[in-house]
């Protein structure tokens, strides 16, 4: 069963934590040299953070890919990013989960509710966006669901639109909500540092 195989990933990978700010960050070191970063609410155990860094083929660090939470500012870490600037005005997406639901806001998509459509393209395994003015576009993958190879429910499909920001929500699964409270379970084993500054880091 791939649910057991991810947990099973999990369990395997080399875990640090930190409780900083109200948050709980925990990093995953994969046997395969992949990291993982997540970051919990302290009180609610809530998701707020989730990315990924991968070695390149000659084994320098490559950048952080965020998964869930705020995306990281354009340009970011680059040079010359004050003179190459996005506009304001683009739509911004980003995934913020809740505890039942995944979670994506789409700001700056200005257009009434009626114009959107969002539909689970089962041949791609993915959700796609389209305006009926065409001034919209995205198709974009639930990579929890890849992981843990489970199938995409139409009706779990929902969205509402609201100051600006198409909100599309898709029910967790039960093995999702299952898997992740098993997943809470072992990281409570996991020896947590107290900071209230610096980076937690692997040695």
């Amino acid at each position: 069963m791939a649910v057991t195989n991810w947990l099973e990933s999990l369990r395997a990978a080399k875990k640090t934590a930190l409780l900083q700010d109200g948050r709980r960050k925990v990093h995953y070191l994969f046997p395969d040299g992949k990291e993982m970063a997540e970051e919990y609410d302290e009180k609610t155990s809530e998701l707020l953070v989730r990315k990924w860094r991968v070695k390149s083929t000659l084994g320098a660090l490559g950048q952080w890919q965020i998964e869930v939470g705020d995306p990281a500012p354009p340009g970011a870490g680059s040079l010359g990013s004050e003179l190459l600037k996005e506009s304001n005005a683009n739509p911004i997406f980003m995934r913020k989960d809740t505890k039942m639901s995944f979670q994506w806001r789409i700001r700056n998509l200005p257009y009434p509710k009626d114009v959107y459509s969002v539909c689970v393209d089962q041949k791609e395994r993915c959700l796609v966006i389209r305006t009926t003015n065409k001034k919209y576009y995205k198709k974009f993958s639930i990579p929890d669901l890849d992981r843990y190879q489970l199938p995409l429910d139409d009706s779990s499909l929902s969205f509402a639109h609201a100051n600006c920001t198409l909100i599309i929500s898709y029910q967790k699964p039960k093995e999702v909500l299952a898997a992740e409270s098993e997943l809470q379970k072992e990281l409570k084993k996991v020896k947590t540092a107290h900071n209230s500054d610096g980076d937690c880091k692997t040695q």
